[in-house]
């Protein structure tokens, strides 16, 4: 709203210091600033009000060190991180734009789906929560909402480069030409990129088009279902992650960050060239976004480090996993989830190993087998005597790694 009021002041009055608002760097730095300040300042009007409403944790005995002190520690923190998240964006960014929409959408959807799984841990005094075929249901809502609108909303295209020998007929007849020259005009597309490969495009309808040419016009559907895969196991992985003071939202910071750099240089016609990679236009705004949450992501930190004083719960940790999936999509850098959301794979596959493992030997020997101490990966660490604060600080070391891996995939191919 205050991009709107200065863009006025601007183009009616001249307003002194008004064009700061139309650059991203500006918006982007300012949301990050304003987010903390909501998150450190009023997260602790929340945590008292949470106090007041007894949404205290209830801890289940797993035999881990300390856990017994966590009980009564507020959970459904999660508010904190999306009312920080959602007050800069919608003072600060451009709310027609498509991307900050879906993300808007995003934010709400999955925080509804944690709080009521939230709601029900604590009032109907049910340890599960949600049931699973709910949140899943809710998820793969998201995702055909997600999907089917970065695939046929008008503004959501990309601009690739001209063949070589073109630019170079460009380049010989005006060698001052401007970077824009250098690239096709704007194309639906359902490309995107894999990271390490040097022709790193792949479009998502080839996956079909081998059969028949003419299964061009249903790659919506495939684009729709990848959309779904990645929401749900995404959210998912983040849920797993939230287990330890500080984990989720410090390597959720990371990985958003990251994104952020994707966002930026997408979307910077100029760095695209330089670059080789895919320019993506209007996706600049969700920089703005991305600020916000990770400004949000820190401040909620301040609370939630050991020994934590709130826990961000299922209406956090579902939302955090939805926001980086759509993200990631959105900036057509999906493929590098693996790689940059490590620690979520590494959290999911720990459970899928354990369980299956459990069952397997269970059915053949009679008596069920683990592979790993407990799962969560985290709580296997903590049951080799590991405190939290180390546990957390060295998954976070590993993040930062993956995260600049990721980064040099832009290069590296």
């Amino acid at each position: 709203m205050l991009y709107y009021l200065f863009e006025y002041l601007e183009k009616q009055f001249q307003f002194p210091g008004a064009t700061l608002f139309g650059f991203i760097t500006f918006r982007a730095a300012l949301a990050m600033i304003l987010s903390l300040l909501i998150s450190t300042i009023y997260g602790k009007r929340i945590i008292r009000f949470l106090q007041r409403k007894q949404m205290g944790e209830t801890i289940r005995d797993l035999g881990l060190a300390g856990q017994a002190e966590k009980a009564g520690t507020p959970t459904m923190g999660g508010i904190i991180i999306i009312l920080a998240t959602l007050i800069p964006v919608f003072l600060l960014s451009e709310l027609e734009n498509i991307y900050i929409i879906l993300l808007i959408i995003t934010t709400l959807w999955m925080g509804v789906i944690g709080f009521i799984d939230d709601y029900i841990k604590k009032f109907k005094n049910n340890k599960e929560g949600l049931k699973g075929r709910f949140k899943v249901l809710g998820q793969v809502g998201l995702g055909i909402i997600v999907g089917a609108t970065l695939y046929f909303h008008q503004d959501v295209v990309i601009k690739e480069k001209l063949p070589i020998a073109e630019q170079q007929q460009i380049i010989e007849t005006n060698p001052d030409a401007k970077e824009s020259a250098f690239f096709k005009p704007e194309e639906k597309s359902t490309k995107t990129t894999i990271p390490f490969v040097k022709k790193n495009e792949f479009d998502y309808a080839d996956l079909i088009t081998w059969i028949h040419p003419d299964l061009q016009k249903y790659a919506w559907v495939i684009f729709i279902l990848i959309a779904i895969i990645i929401i749900t196991a995404v959210s998912n992985g983040a849920n797993l992650t939230d287990g330890i003071d500080g984990l989720a939202a410090g390597t959720s910071a990371i990985i958003v960050l990251t994104l952020g750099i994707f966002a930026y240089v997408s979307s910077n016609i100029i760095f695209s060239q330089y670059l080789d990679i895919m320019y993506i236009p209007r996706v600049e705004e969700i920089t703005i976004y991305i600020t916000a949450f990770v400004g949000a992501l820190i401040g909620f930190l301040w609370y939630n480090t050991y020994p934590a004083q709130v826990f961000m719960g299922d209406t956090g940790s579902l939302t955090i996993g939805g926001i980086i999936a759509v993200i990631a999509i959105a900036v057509r850098k999906e493929w590098l989830i693996p790689v940059l959301c490590g620690i979520f794979l590494a959290e999911n596959l720990s459970v899928i190993m354990q369980v299956s493992w459990f069952k397997y030997t269970k059915k053949k020997y009679g008596e069920g087998r683990r592979i790993f101490k407990m799962s969560p990966l985290h709580h296997h660490y903590q049951k080799l005597g590991y405190h939290e604060s180390k546990i957390v600080t060295r998954f976070w070391i590993v993040g930062i790694l993956l995260a600049i891996l990721s980064i040099v995939t832009l290069k590296i191919r």
